[in-house]
């Protein structure tokens, strides 16, 4: 009896295995397509933007003689590094502010909480579900009677409002995993809120506030209608300087990857650098 069953055994196992092996190898190639058709767009901009006019237009094939055309002709026409420099004052300014703002609120949220606590954070993220051309109008007057037109402070505090109500939520959900007794332990030693906070808190949900302010820079970077609507010249980002190469005549379709390879690239570039960072940030507290 022992014979047969170690006999009947064996097989079980090893069909077993051969069965986990094919589903991560499925798993595998289904994640790297997906990962392709995603990244593929942006392929094809990168490769666009060396192409000449005529190329991009007429030729669309991946085998070109490729050419620096583009990128001297978006650079003599206007200055990146300007456009470079309001989008890394804006999206990094608004991500601090935003931060400053949203750590006490997800702190009194998280660990002083009423009843009201879940409806404040479900109407601050519905705030997400209105159109933003709704608002246009009446933040542009007031944009407009304060000064704050075409001014770097005017969108850092706009961003900041965009998004405020997702830093404040994901700050809450790393909060709220935090052990309380922590906090309590600190508490009985005699420590005060801030203290609590910038001591306990703080480095102890680090990697949350990381991938937090991580994700907030990405989408101030990303913004792309506020910049248009309240700037001009003097604050405009890399947005607004990608959307400048479109024409009345038509867009040109070289020089405009060419800018957006030049706009994205920073941010990429960050993204890649920070991805095991923001991965960790944002499965933090998931695994206990």
């Amino acid at each position: 009896m022992t014979t047969l069953s170690s006999k009947t055994a064996a097989p079980r196992s090893v069909s077993g295995w051969r069965s986990a092996q094919s589903k991560r190898i499925l798993l595998t190639l289904l994640g790297w397509t997906v990962a392709l058709v995603i990244f593929f767009p942006i392929f094809w901009m990168i490769l666009t933007g060396f192409k000449t006019e005529s190329a991009a237009i007429a030729d669309p094939t991946l085998i070109f003689s490729p050419t620096l055309e583009s990128y001297q002709a978006v650079q003599e026409r206007s200055g990146y590094a300007r456009f470079a420099l309001n989008s890394v004052a804006v999206a990094f300014g608004s991500t601090f502010l935003a931060l400053l703002l949203a750590i006490p609120a997800a702190y009194a949220m998280a660990f002083l909480p009423t009843k009201r606590t879940k409806g404040t954070l479900l109407w601050m993220l519905s705030t997400k579900m209105l159109p933003s051309v709704g608002v246009l109008v009446p933040i542009y007057l007031i944009f407009r009677d304060t000064g704050l037109l075409d001014t770097r402070t005017g969108l850092i505090i706009i961003y900041t409002l965009m998004n405020l109500p997702i830093v404040v939520w994901m700050l809450y959900t790393f909060f709220k995993d935090m052990p309380k007794d922590i906090l309590e332990a600190g508490r009985m030693d005699g420590a005060s809120t801030l203290q609590e906070v910038f001591f306990l808190l703080l480095p102890l949900t680090l990697p949350g506030i990381a991938s937090t302010g991580l994700l907030s820079v990405i989408l101030s970077w990303n913004e792309a209608f506020w910049s248009l609507n309240l700037t001009t010249s003097n604050a405009a980002p890399l947005t607004a300087y990608i959307a400048s190469f479109s024409s009345p005549e038509g867009l040109f379709w070289a020089k405009l990857s060419a800018a957006s390879t030049m706009a994205i690239a920073p941010i990429l570039i960050l993204g890649w650098m920070t991805q095991k960072q923001m991965v960790r940030g944002l499965t933090f507290g998931a695994v206990k």
